[in-house]
C-alpha cells in the first residue's frame, strides 16, 4: 500500500531509533519495521470504518427523528441517499473490512464525539448539500461524493488529527497519503464488482523484498558506509552533521549497491527529497557532495553495478 518513497522513510525512521538506543537487535528493529508498516495499513482501514461510523450515526438520527412524538414531515420522509449510498454499502459487505474488525475492533466507537462533530461538520458542507439534492441518482455520483467527502470535507476536519496521534506514533507523517489510498480505492470501485478490492500492506512482493533487503543491507553495512562518509567529509565535521544526514547517506548507499535494477538519479533524488522533509536547510547540499564523492569510490571498485540501459547514469 505505501509507496516507494514512505518504505524508505520507514526505514529512515527505524534505523536512526536503531542507532540511537544502542542495545536493541537488528532483528528486533526489523519486526519494529514491519510493525510501523502494519499499523499503515491500520489507518487504511480506519478511515474507511469512519465512513462507515458516519453513516451509521446518520441512520441513528433519522431513526431519532421518525421516532418522535410529533416528527415533521421532513422527518418522517428524509433523504436516505447518504445512508443509501452503494459504495459504502459495498465496504459494509466487504469480507476484508469485516475481518479487520474481527481481528481489530472498531476504534470509533471510543470517540463518538468526534463522529457526531464531523457528522454536523460534512451537513454543513455544500459537497454534502450538492449531493443530497442532485437530481442525479447513480452509482457514478456516489462514488464521486464519497472520493469528494474523503477529499474536501474530512481530510480538513482538523479534530481528528490528535485522535490519530492518540492511537498511534506511526501516524504522524502519512496520514495524507494513506487517505489518498483509501480515494483510490473509492474510484476503482465498479457497480458490478460482487467484492471489492481492498489494498494489502504491500503493493506486490517486490515491494516487501525491497523495505526488508534495504534495511537489511543498510544496517549490516552500517560501519563501512560510515567510514566511507567519512572519508568523503574532509571539508565537514561529520560529528557535528545532523545524524539524520548521515542515516539517509548510509541507506542511499546501500540501494544503489544493492539494487541493481534501480536507476543511480532515481535513488539519489529519493534521499534528496527526504531529506528536505526530515533533516536541515543545508542537508541537501552536503548529502548530494558527499554521495556524489562516494559513489565515484564504488564505481571505480567496480560495486554499483546496474542492470539495464540508463541505469547508472547520474548526470
Amino acid at each position: 500500500m505505501l509507496n516507494r518513497r514512505l518504505l524508505r522513510v520507514k526505514v529512515m525512521q527505524v534505523l536512526y531509533a536503531h542507532y540511537k538506543n544502542g542495545d536493541t537487535s537488528i532483528q528486533n528493529s526489523e519486526k519494529e519495521l514491519f510493525h510501523s508498516i502494519s499499523k499503515s495499513h491500520d489507518l487504511y482501514f480506519l478511515y474507511i470504518l469512519l465512513l462507515l461510523e458516519i453513516r451509521e450515526y446518520a441512520v441513528g438520527r433519522i431513526e431519532f427523528g421518525k421516532n418522535k412524538k410529533m416528527p415533521s414531515e421532513a422527518e418522517l420522509n428524509p433523504n436516505m441517499r447518504f445512508v443509501n449510498n452503494r459504495v459504502l454499502a459495498k465496504f459494509i459487505d466487504s469480507e476484508a473490512v469485516v475481518k479487520f474488525v474481527n481481528n481489530n475492533g472498531n476504534n470509533w466507537v471510543n470517540y463518538k464525539d468526534i463522529v457526531k462533530n464531523l457528522y454536523n461538520h460534512i451537513l454543513e458542507s455544500t459537497q454534502y448539500q450538492d449531493y443530497m439534492n442532485a437530481e442525479e441518482d447513480s452509482f457514478e455520483a456516489d462514488k464521486k461524493f464519497a472520493a469528494r467527502l474523503l477529499e474536501k470535507v474530512i481530510a480538513y476536519f482538523e479534530p481528528i488529527y490528535p485522535t490519530f496521534e492518540e492511537q498511534s506514533i506511526y501516524w504522524n507523517d502519512e496520514v495524507e497519503f494513506v487517505l489518498s489510498m483509501v480515494v483510490k480505492t473509492i474510484k476503482g470501485i465498479n457497480e458490478g464488482d460482487e467484492s471489492i478490492s481492498l489494498m494489502g500492506q504491500f503493493k506486490d512482493d517486490d515491494d516487501e523484498d525491497f523495505v526488508k533487503r534495504l534495511f537489511r543491507k543498510s544496517a549490516v553495512n552500517h560501519s563501512d558506509y560510515h567510514a566511507l562518509i567519512k572519508k568523503h567529509s574532509k571539508n565537514w565535521d561529520v560529528e557535528r552533521v545532523a545524524f539524520m544526514d548521515i542515516v539517509l547517506m548510509e541507506i542511499a548507499l546501500a540501494e544503489i549497491v544493492e539494487f541493481t535494477n534501480i536507476p543511480l538519479k532515481v535513488s539519489i533524488n529519493e534521499y534528496l527529497e527526504i531529506a528536505k522533509h526530515y533533516s536541515t536547510d543545508k542537508s541537501n547540499v552536503f548529502i548530494n557532495g558527499i554521495l556524489d564523492k562516494a559513489l565515484q569510490e564504488l564505481e571505480a571498485d567496480g560495486k554499483v553495478k546496474k542492470a539495464g540501459r540508463g541505469l547508472i547514469d547520474n548526470k
